[in-house]
């Protein structure tokens, strides 16, 4: 028997799957576990934890937002900057500065005050302290947490798999998991993991003639000139793939390809040309 819960979190769609017994109560608690990240962690609630930080540079942060932190600045870590939470006021100063429904598809450019990417943040075990000037954008990461999370509360109700718009967890299987590409469809079968995607192709606006996107290069501090038009990895969770699949769209194709290789991280990497190259171990 398969149980499927839909519902809207975190700005996208969010569908829960599980083959087995899993009870309205499991469901539940999957689908209450985002909405309470989502409280926790959205830069767009002035009463969020995230917010708060933002705002007064220091907080006595609850054990998510530490740890979820904790992830981000371990991502910096592991691709030297390129995956960098402290985006934030270049996202706004493109103009991602509310939830996505509700950002112009046109307009000028917004001013804002000078921005610090690559900053100073700072966790202890009884709080987060930020930088001068450093504010923090856990978007991406936060859903890949949120997914991993609500997959272990469906995961002793059977085998299960959670996407939240392309940030899947994936506890038991098999599990096909489809992607469009260039070429056609791509199924990928997984009985672990997590898998997310990085791309220019959905969240897109305008200023001033320009066409700009969500993601930020942290070496300019601008939307991304990446040859790439997405990135889709496979990882051990749903968090390191989200970190990888930035992290590679950031490197370009040549360098995306020739990491993934390296360090057999399984990736599907379309170009903005529309060529759709396979890395890491995969094949077509």
């Amino acid at each position: 028997m398969i149980e499927r819960r839909a519902f809207r979190a975190m700005g996208t769609d969010v569908e829960l799957i599980v083959r087995g017994d899993a009870d309205d109560d499991r469901l539940d608690a999957a689908e209450h576990e985002f909405h309470r990240l989502e409280a926790l962690l959205s830069r767009f609630r002035p009463d969020s934890e995230l917010s708060l930080l933002n705002r007064e540079g220091v907080l006595a942060a609850g054990p998510d937002l530490r740890r979820i932190v904790e992830l981000a600045l371990e991502g910096r870590e592991r691709t030297n900057g390129r995956f960098d939470p402290t985006v934030h006021d270049a996202l706004v100063r493109a103009g991602y500065d509310r939830t996505f429904e509700e950002v112009a598809p046109e307009g000028r450019a917004p001013a804002s005050p000078p921005f610090v990417v690559g900053g100073v943040v700072d966790v202890q075990p009884d709080r987060i302290e930020l930088g001068p000037g450093v504010r923090l954008d856990l978007g991406g990461i936060g859903k890949g947490y949120a997914a991993e999370r609500a997959a272990d509360l469906l995961a002793p109700g059977g085998a299960c798999l959670v996407n939240a718009g392309g940030d899947i967890a994936v506890r038991g299987g098999p599990w096909p998991v489809g992607l469009e590409t260039s070429n056609g469809p791509l199924t990928l079968e997984l009985s672990a993991g997590g898998v997310a995607t990085s791309g220019r192709d959905r969240r897109r606006w305008r200023r001033e003639g320009r066409e700009l996107h969500h993601l930020i290069d942290p070496r300019t501090g601008e939307p991304s000139a990446s040859d790439l038009m997405c990135v889709t990895v496979v990882a051990r969770d749903a968090v390191d793939a989200e970190v990888d699949a930035k992290s590679l769209f950031l490197a370009g194709a040549a360098l995306a390809v020739a990491e993934a290789d390296a360090a057999g991280i399984p990736a599907v990497i379309v170009t903005a040309e529309g060529r759709t190259l396979l890395a890491g171990g995969l094949a077509a």
